[in-house]
């Protein structure tokens, strides 16, 4: 069976948003999680809700053979620098 495809715009029941809001969110950090970890790199996610919280993820600790980084201030920072 296949799945029909969304058309992708505002979502104008309040409890449907913030129920989709919540699903997606969490799957997107879990890819986020997903990549950090199958691929070995950095990744930094911050999504901010309609409401004005915070939501974050950051890898973990990250050991090269020159330095030796923690999650996000240094994602932001080798983002701002490159």
């Amino acid at each position: 069976m296949v799945r029909g495809k969304i058309v992708i715009r505002r979502i104008e029941d309040m409890s449907s948003r913030k129920v989709t809001f919540s699903k997606r969110r969490h799957g997107l950090l879990k890819k986020t999680r997903e990549l950090a970890i199958l691929c070995n790199v950095q990744v930094g996610v911050i999504v901010f809700s309609l409401t004005g919280r915070i939501y974050a993820y950051a890898s973990s600790t990250t050991t090269t053979t020159t330095t030796t980084t923690m999650g996000m201030p240094s994602i932001i920072h080798k983002y701002q620098s490159a």
